[in-house]
């Protein structure tokens, strides 16, 4: 029985998002219209950078320090390797 209630449930939840995305889509000229006659125009923010936008944002940044991380690392070995090098040549 509660299985009946649950699917009630849920398609109910499902007929509120419908009638609200109706009602919404409807009074959008109506809604423009009031903005344009009062003198508001439809000022929407910028929206806020998504969660995956975020997400992008700092592995990008984290590659790019890697990447800077990396190319010091081995521009150190490098100089360490040329360096071992001058002084094993200088020893023969």
């Amino acid at each position: 029985m509660s299985k009946h209630f649950e699917d009630a449930r849920y398609y109910l939840g499902r007929a509120a998002e419908h009638a609200k995305a109706g009602v919404v889509e409807e009074l959008e000229p109506v809604e423009a219209r009031v903005k344009e006659l009062v003198g508001r125009e439809d000022e929407e923010p910028e929206p806020e950078p998504s969660r995956l936008d975020k997400l992008q944002a700092d592995l990008k940044e984290l590659e790019e320090r890697a990447e800077g991380e990396a190319r010091e690392a081995v521009a150190s070995a490098r100089k360490r390797v040329a360096e071992y090098r001058g002084k094993d040549a200088a020893a023969e």
